[in-house]
């Protein structure tokens, strides 16, 4: 008989997996409670502004503004993504970021010397470091780590020199988060994009082969002394599912939670034009 949650429902998951979810981001998981983290990714807010004022150093939508509802909503922190072709972020709001934000600022960016010249002086709480290729929507992959490993390590060496603690971007591979270790980082971030992939893809109650690789990942990384983030392609629907994976310290997401934004908020946006317009007095 499969386990069932606070709710009733058959979740499909060992019950050693068992996470039920509880308020405020919080999760009970067999023995243990923890706190899961919140990073929200805005770097499809500014995707949207440079859609159509690129070049105008201004515009809407504005993502430090977004960084600051989200912070309001109670997310305990805020991801942002300079681009070497600076795509969507641009440099004045990775600035106005650090002087805003009043959370923890998580810089992602290629381990590129203009790139990691600008963290070092803006100086965010984290850096992760992403690999990052021009014609990409999004970033696609993970960090080949052991190919980069001595590279990595002397840009990790200037992070933590000062003060700020690098992340490495990556797939659920064995090799890749022993590299990572190896290279001294102080988080890795799990690459969920297969994962999402999968659930979206899979017939109901089909195995996700690649939620198996997240867990034994996930648990060779904390045995490692690594702590463990991850990201990409996670939605409302396929996040309870990721439940499963131990030692989880945050999760970073933008897209699904700028997409929801664009539902939830849209009535009172069209209200609120409407109540603007009410003002016209075009016969008088």
């Amino acid at each position: 008989m499969k386990p069932q949650n606070a709710s009733g429902h058959k979740t499909g998951l060992p019950f050693s997996a068992q996470v039920i979810p509880l308020q405020n981001g919080r999760f009970f998981g067999k023995s243990n409670l923890l706190m899961l983290k919140l990073g929200v990714n805005i770097d499809h807010i500014a995707t949207l502004r440079e859609a159509r004022y690129r070049g105008l150093g201004r515009g809407e939508p504005d993502p430090v503004e977004a960084a600051r509802l989200c912070e309001a909503a109670g997310c305990h922190g805020i991801t942002a993504h300079l681009r070497e072709d600076r795509r969507h972020i641009q440099d004045r709001d990775i600035w106005k970021l650090r002087e805003t934000i009043k959370t923890r600022l998580n810089l992602e960016m290629a381990n590129a010397p203009e790139i990691v010249a600008i963290a070092l002086k803006l100086k965010p709480e984290i850096v992760c470091v992403v690999p990052e290729r021009r014609l990409e929507v999004t970033t696609e992959g993970g960090l080949d780590v052991i190919a980069a490993e001595k590279s990595l390590t002397e840009t990790r060496k200037k992070m933590n020199d000062a003060g700020i603690e690098v992340s490495l971007f990556i797939a659920p591979d064995e090799k890749q988060i022993e590299a990572s270790a190896r290279v001294g980082s102080q988080f890795i971030e799990l690459h969920t994009g297969r994962f999402a992939e999968e659930f979206l893809n899979a017939e109901p109650a089909a195995p996700n082969a690649e939620l198996s690789r997240l867990i034994a990942g996930a648990k060779l990384a904390h045995g490692l002394g690594l702590k463990v983030n991850a990201g990409h392609g996670l939605n409302y629907e396929n996040l309870p599912a990721l439940f499963a994976v131990p030692h989880l310290v945050e999760l970073n997401i933008g897209h699904s939670i700028v997409s929801r934004a664009v539902m939830t908020g849209l009535s009172a946006a069209v209200k609120d034009m409407l109540g603007a317009m009410k003002g016209y007095r075009g016969n008088s």
